[in-house]
């Protein structure tokens, strides 16, 4: 199996027993936060933060005050408000799918789980329209082993070096014509079909590349009650196969997604 490092199987499990309320469990797993290297896959949201072309608003924050109060004491507090998909955020699978998980109810343990990551950054340099295939993710596990159920497959294209140029990254303003790459639907339908992957994400705007109008990937990841993970970064940190990812997004009742605060954990060398 491709995660054979027991300390990799207990750090996740570990992790998922906190998440999902296991109190004091983690301690007796023997976890240890300072063995692991802390990766964030995650953008900032500002003035910059890339949001799909048509987005009717961006990232705005507000002052409710900011600055010396009558007494001497500092205190500041803002209002934020953005779109649901935009910058690093997660899409629910309802944003696809009527009947599909709520962002505020995708369970924690589609989100927190051991990684695989997809090295495409070659085939994305040479193709800004190339998408992941069914034969990228068997050559994967011929030189990685089978992606094991209960992943998140982590699809890696170097986008991340055009953030945050809108233009570049997202390959025009026209969100009917723009060009990144992106997971393929065969490959989609292998990862969650065949090998029960517990989400799909990537560092570009979208888990369909960018000229699609039908997204099937999402489509398929809707019906599959599959989250996605979008917009992420730092994915050239993260090795092939070892690492935890915790990603959790704002709980939004009733959202079709949310703003996502993603990272690794890496185990340290012994």
């Amino acid at each position: 199996m491709i995660m054979n490092k027991p300390f990799a199987l207990a750090g996740a499990a570990a992790l998922m027993l906190a998440a999902c309320g296991g109190g004091a469990e983690p301690a007796a797993t023997g976890f240890d936060l300072n063995s692991y290297e802390i990766v964030d896959l995650s953008h900032g949201y500002g003035p910059e933060t890339v949001y799909w072309p048509n987005a009717p608003t961006r990232f705005e924050k507000t002052p409710i005050f900011e600055g010396e109060r009558d007494d001497g004491m500092f205190y500041s507090a803002f209002t934020i408000s953005t779109p649901e998909h935009g910058g690093t955020h997660m899409d629910a699978p309802y944003h696809f799918d009527p009947d599909g998980d709520y962002a505020a109810d995708v369970p924690l343990t589609r989100l927190i789980a051991p990684a695989v990551v997809i090295d495409v950054t070659d085939k994305a340099a040479a193709d800004r329209l190339y998408r992941l295939t069914a034969e990228d993710v068997a050559a994967f596990e011929k030189a990685n082993g089978e992606i094991p159920a209960g992943a998140i497959v982590l699809m890696r294209t170097g986008w991340s070096k055009f953030w945050p140029d809108a233009e570049a990254y997202l390959g025009g303003s026209d969100p009917a014509a723009l060009a990144f790459p992106s997971f393929g639907p065969d490959a989609a339908r292998m990862l969650i079909e065949e090998r029960g992957a517990a989400a799909l994400g990537l560092d570009t705007g979208s888990t369909d590349y960018g000229p699609s109008q039908d997204f099937p990937v999402h489509r398929i990841m809707g019906a599959a009650n599959t989250p996605g993970l979008e917009n992420l970064t730092n994915l050239d940190r993260l090795p092939a196969t070892g690492a935890i990812v915790i990603a959790l997004p704002m709980k939004i009742e009733g959202g079709s997604g949310g703003p996502l605060r993603a990272i690794a954990l890496i185990p340290k060398a012994k």
